[in-house]
């Protein structure tokens, strides 16, 4: 099934009746795919306060109303409880399960958040013909936990998720301009070259995503990601909270251009 020139709504659509289980970059090309995180009501003004003290790797796009599971302003004909093709439920930091439709984890106290997602540069990469490797390789992009410690709210603090895609130097120079232009999803890189830096010990065992090929002469290039708020749940250790799985977004109604800096 190819859904890369689908309307969101459609996409949405075949990952809800189970047709596309599947990381979904690469779909519905032009628009935003965004992260999930739900958490009861009573803990979302500080992990709001931690996403706007930590913008590059939990840039806001939508939260919903308490209860609900639409996300009015990302996509009014969406449900944040059946639209991503795999979610994961943490219960007091730890994995507890992983589903298809986490309906049944859902509580009328739960507000959900959208976050900003690199797929949404990713196009624009392409378009400049920069190559991405996790595409080529159809797996998962490879996301690493750093000693990048992002900066606390209440009880949320951790370390920085950061995604990697290896390219030749020319085209890492190119790519830090493109991604520039999107600084309300992730923008530019936070690091590039030596993964121990920022505490990767080996750039070959991901902590989520897939390994992929790093060629002769290609460096590795790190953005901040929006898989940061699970790193953070694991240690903060809330009551419950839902998220997708790693590459497995929401994919919203909002133009990919319309986060762009002209």
């Amino acid at each position: 099934m190819n859904l890369t020139t689908v309307s969101p709504e459609e996409a949405r659509k075949q990952i809800r009746d189970g047709h596309w289980k599947q990381p979904t970059a690469g779909i519905a090309n032009g628009f935003i795919q965004a992260n999930l995180a739900v958490l009861p009501k009573e803990l979302a003004f500080d992990f709001l306060l931690f996403c706007q003290r930590n913008q590059k790797p939990c840039p806001i796009i939508d939260v919903t109303e308490v209860g609900s599971v639409i996300p009015k302003l990302a996509a009014p004909n969406g449900n944040i409880m059946t639209d991503i093709p795999k979610y994961r439920i943490y219960k007091h930091g730890e994995l507890v399960d992983e589903v298809q439709d986490a309906t049944g984890y859902w509580r009328t106290d739960m507000v959900g958040f959208l976050i900003g997602c690199s797929f949404t540069f990713e196009e624009a990469l392409l378009n400049n013909h920069i190559p991405i490797r996790h595409i080529e390789e159809n797996c998962n992009v490879p996301m690493y936990e750093t000693n990048i410690e992002c900066v606390k709210s209440g009880m949320f603090e951790g370390p920085m998720v950061v995604s990697m895609r290896p390219m030749k130097e020319a085209d890492a120079i190119r790519a830090i301009q493109v991604t520039s232009r999107f600084p309300s999803v992730h923008g530019a890189p936070v690091h590039l070259g030596n993964p121990e830096k920022i505490g990767i010990k080996d750039i070959n065992k991901p902590e989520f995503g897939d390994a992929v090929t790093i060629k002769d002469g290609e460096v590795p290039v790190f953005w901040a990601c929006g898989v940061t708020p699970q790193a953070v749940a694991m240690r903060a250790k809330p009551e419950i909270m839902i998220t997708h799985a790693p590459g497995h977004m929401f994919i919203t109604d909002v133009l990919n251009e319309q986060y762009a800096i002209m």
